[in-house]
């Protein structure tokens, strides 16, 4: 590792190549690449194993090093002149939706491998290290939870609970790492919940407000409260043709009339809730028989904790109240309360915004981000860039290479920063 930088040598936010980003974002979009302008790259599949081993590539071509934890989070470290330090660790995931785009979580991950070249190529040296992190299964597209690598890395999840997941074909967690981490294979092991110095994640927004205000950089202060529900009707299953209205135990019916009841309970004027149906599945699905199951899901969030809780305790009530004589089933599969980050960390990107000469702005998260989990480890922060229209877990789903360039230049400074206290 080359020595200090003398005076007057480029700086790391300097030496930040806008190409090489965007063309390594090009690169890993063709991974996975839908024909549509997006990508399905879930969690642990021979596309996810594929992404891997090219930004292993890429780093090995540095002479950095990798190595990988037990529920396959990925660690590519560039040394720090003090081995006995804590790292400052930045990065993000690579898995998708199934109709995912080509910025959601990509983009940390080569910000954050962006800064460990550059970094290298202006010959700074930092006291500790600085470790590039590459989440498995943040998605939650094919394993739920979401979020899943870095929860587990906290002791938020417990590891086995984590291996026993299934996705919807019955392969579990397990079966899928171990044939990812057979296809990018990592040699050297680390384990969970080492100390960390501090976390940094720059990510698009996900969400219009950064682009509607003209801002480059949103300064993420935290993140809204989620808390996720599995809902089950179930009715009768009956001939269309002879079975009387009166008499049905209409399945499909009750669960369309215990959605419109969620609406009339998560209505509000200021738009803060966030309520979304995400998954609606019936049975039989037969044109002529009444429905006999529905299955569907709840996805609400609220940055405000009293909120949450008033809200999201009442799911069960206003679902048992619209039944129509069918049983109802309410499980809770997530509660996740509102995160706040760093002030140190978020003063320290508004500072280097402000350097840059990029108009920012404070801004709360709407998406739950593996920085969550690593807010209750270390100092952490997050740096948001726009992406159009807001547009996001579609193929739609775009972001400019200037604002990504001006991200990973901010993401820079403070990692460094933070790197030599």
């Amino acid at each position: 590792m080359a020595g200090s930088p003398p005076v007057g040598r480029t700086s790391v936010s300097a030496a930040v190549n806008p190409d090489r980003l965007w063309h390594r974002h090009l690169a890993i979009a063709r991974i996975g690449a839908t024909g549509r302008g997006g990508v399905n790259r879930q969690a642990l599949t021979p596309e996810d194993a594929e992404a891997r081993r090219q930004v292993l590539a890429w780093a090995a071509a540095r002479g950095f090093t990798a190595s990988v934890d037990a529920i396959g989070n990925l660690f590519v470290r560039r040394a720090g002149s003090d081995p006995a330090a804590a790292p400052v660790v930045s990065g993000s995931h690579l898995d998708t939706q199934p109709t995912g785009g080509n910025f959601d979580g990509i983009f940390g991950v080569l910000a954050a491998l962006e800064v460990l070249d550059a970094a290298e190529e202006a010959r700074i040296q930092t006291r500790r290290p600085l470790d590039l992190v590459i989440w498995t299964n943040e998605e939650g597209a094919r394993f739920q939870p979401t979020t899943m690598g870095s929860a587990v890395f906290a002791g938020a999840l417990p590891l086995a609970a984590a291996l026993d997941t299934l996705d919807g074909r019955g392969v579990s967690v397990k079966a899928a790492l171990a044939e990812a981490l057979a296809a990018a294979p990592v040699p050297d092991r680390r384990p969970f919940g080492f100390p960390v110095a501090a976390y940094l994640e720059a990510h698009i927004e996900q969400g219009p407000i950064l682009e509607a205000t003209g801002m480059t950089i949103g300064v993420v202060t935290g993140i809204q409260g989620l808390r996720w529900y599995r809902v089950e009707v179930t009715g009768e299953e009956a001939h269309a043709g002879t079975m009387p209205l009166a008499q049905r135990r209409d399945a499909l019916l009750a669960a369309m009339e215990m959605v419109q009841g969620l609406r009339e309970l998560m209505a509000d004027p200021s738009d803060t809730v966030r309520f979304t149906v995400g998954r609606f599945e019936v049975q039989p699905n037969s044109p002529n028989t009444v429905c006999g199951r529905a299955l569907f899901t709840i996805d609400f969030r609220h940055p405000h904790p009293q909120v949450l809780a008033r809200l999201g305790d009442r799911v069960e009530a206003v679902c048992r109240a619209h039944a129509r004589g069918c049983a109802v089933e309410v499980a809770e599969t997530l509660h996740s309360p509102p995160t706040a980050f760093s002030p140190v960390v978020a003063g320290l990107i508004r500072a280097a915004a402000e350097r840059h000469s990029l108009p920012y702005a404070d801004i709360v998260s709407g998406a739950t981000h593996d920085a969550k989990h690593l807010a209750g480890l270390c100092p952490t922060g997050m740096i948001f860039v726009p992406c159009a229209r807001g547009i996001s877990h579609n193929e739609a789903e775009r972001a400019s290479p200037a604002d990504l360039a001006a991200g990973t230049r901010v993401l820079a400074d403070v990692v460094v920063e933070l790197a030599n206290t």
